[in-house]
């Protein structure tokens, strides 16, 4: 049993794929969740779906507003935190000698800077409770590197780094910070991929298959369960054994 019921998570980027498989599994393991992302439309399906779930839009790019989000969140969840799953993120592909100064920025302020300070102010509330858990989502690509994406891939092994340094500034309190480095994962976006570079990817996954949703959320159950207490900066690797890190 992953004992997550009434502990209070907040999950960003649910309306994507892997987030609102995330969602799923953490409702149906009694959990109490918010759920966060940009598209209401889809958190509204989300709520439809899970009615315990609390639903809060919000654009993790506004820097100067992630406090006063993660007060509103905890707020909703009952005063109290108890996980964090940081999954927003996006791409904006390019060869770098093509990439833009803006195209590289975004990236890295989304994707590493917003963790960082989502996680920043979700410790002060764990902090209150003398335990928690952070779970950062990141890519195998932020460990192999891949061609046309030098600042996704910055940004996520910078956001490995940053999670190791706060683990360890933070185990002696009980919180644990670890990530989760997805492969290729079935997703809306892998489903317009052309067959055959699908093909070629899924020829380079020793599992002989793209990853499900499913997987990544099966990996978030264990994380943010007292299973994984004394687990701290590591980084899981969810790939089907395409990067053995």
């Amino acid at each position: 049993m992953s004992n997550l019921k009434n502990k209070n998570i907040i999950v960003t980027g649910a309306s994507g794929g892997i987030g609102g498989a995330i969602i799923e599994k953490l409702h149906n393991e009694g959990a109490n969740v918010l759920a966060t992302g940009t598209k209401i439309e889809k958190l509204d399906k989300l709520k439809k779906s899970f009615e315990s779930v609390k639903i809060l839009q919000f654009d993790i790019s506004q820097h100067e507003k992630i406090e006063e989000f993660i007060n509103n969140a905890t707020e909703q969840l009952g005063g109290s935190l108890d996980c964090l799953v940081n999954n927003a993120g996006i791409t904006k592909d390019n060869l770098t000698i093509r990439m833009s100064l803006d195209e590289w920025t975004k990236v890295i302020d989304i994707n590493l800077t917003s963790t960082f300070l989502m996680s920043k102010f979700a410790i002060k509330k764990m902090l209150k409770n003398k335990s928690g858990k952070i779970i950062n989502i990141t890519s195998v690509v932020g460990h192999t590197g891949n061609v046309g994406q030098a600042n996704y891939t910055a940004s996520k092994a910078g956001i490995v780094a940053m999670s190791k340094s706060l683990a360890i500034e933070y185990a002696k309190k009980n919180i644990n910070v670890n990530c989760i480095s997805p492969g290729f994962i079935s997703t809306a976006m892998t489903d317009q991929i052309d067959e055959k570079f699908k093909e070629t990817i899924i020829a380079k996954i020793p599992s002989n298959r793209l990853g499900k949703p499913e997987d990544i959320a099966n990996a978030v159950i264990f994380l943010s369960s007292h299973q994984s207490d004394y687990i701290n900066g590591e980084t899981l690797h969810v790939n089907g054994g395409m990067y053995l890190g």
